[in-house]
């Protein structure tokens, strides 16, 4: 493992409180990235995945309420899995960013509810699929990590309660006490919550790669193509995690 990104609290030689931060020596890293490359302290980077829930993954999910089921977006369990234990071993924190709604649903807006039950064939938040489990409600069965992608003891969760995985949540607070600047992505769906918590994460001052694989929607292909033509023209960068990995292996002192 590399160096600590943070130090314990407490007092210095001279009896005062250490507020000073110790961050991790630097690790540059270059990747091949679209609109072009772009260089990076793998040292100051995390992983944001987003939505890769039972719900929209799972064939007793999304799937078994809609009229006309798409195949769940699964693709992007394969490059995950291949990827997570690599930047583990980088010592880049990954952090999970998943809806995990409060029960009594208090603080869902009605617009927000509608725009569920017009994707989930008439269920919302908190309504039951077929296999008895409530919708995205916290510590439930569909709010769950997919079971192919089980969480490290180290990685991090934060529940979200709307698109962006930035609004009303710490999303933002974890990032800085990580010391992080650059973000990458994954997760369901690209045009939307993946898009909207990265399009957050870019006017919060992060620096933002979209990792093309590893996200997936079941929208048309078209929301696709926006969502990228916006990414690498206004938000930050796109790649796939093959290249990721080669990367990473290039910089490693091994290598």
């Amino acid at each position: 493992m590399g160096e600590e990104r943070t130090q314990e609290p407490g007092p210095t030689d001279a009896g005062a409180f250490d507020l000073v931060r110790r961050g991790p020596a630097r690790r540059p890293l270059t990747l091949g990235a679209l609109a072009e490359p772009v260089a990076f302290d793998l040292a100051r980077t995390a992983l944001v995945v987003v939505d890769m829930q039972h719900l929209f993954l799972h064939p007793d999910g999304l799937a078994s309420v809609v009229a006309d089921p798409v195949e769940p977006p699964r693709a992007p369990i394969g490059p995950l899995r291949a990827l997570l234990p690599v930047l583990r071993g980088a010592d880049v924190p990954i952090v999970w960013v998943n809806w995990g709604n409060r029960a009594d649903r208090a603080n869902l807006t009605p617009a927000l509810r509608r725009a569920f039950a017009r994707a989930f064939g008439g269920r919302s938040v908190g309504d039951l699929l077929p296999n008895g489990d409530p919708i995205l409600t916290k510590g439930s069965w569909s709010a769950a990590i997919d079971a192919e992608l089980e969480p490290a003891p180290t990685d991090i969760g934060v529940d979200k309660y709307r698109h962006s995985g930035f609004w009303d949540t710490e999303l933002d607070s974890v990032l800085r006490n990580l010391d992080v600047t650059t973000l990458l992505f994954a997760g369901v769906n690209t045009d939307q919550c993946v898009l909207h918590t990265l399009a957050d994460a870019s006017f919060l001052g992060y620096d933002c790669i979209l990792l093309e694989d590893c996200t997936a929607t079941t929208s048309p292909r078209f929301c696709v193509d926006a969502a990228l033509f916006n990414i690498r023209d206004a938000f930050g960068f796109t790649a796939t995690s093959g290249d990721l990995r080669a990367a990473i292996d290039r910089s490693s002192p091994r290598s």
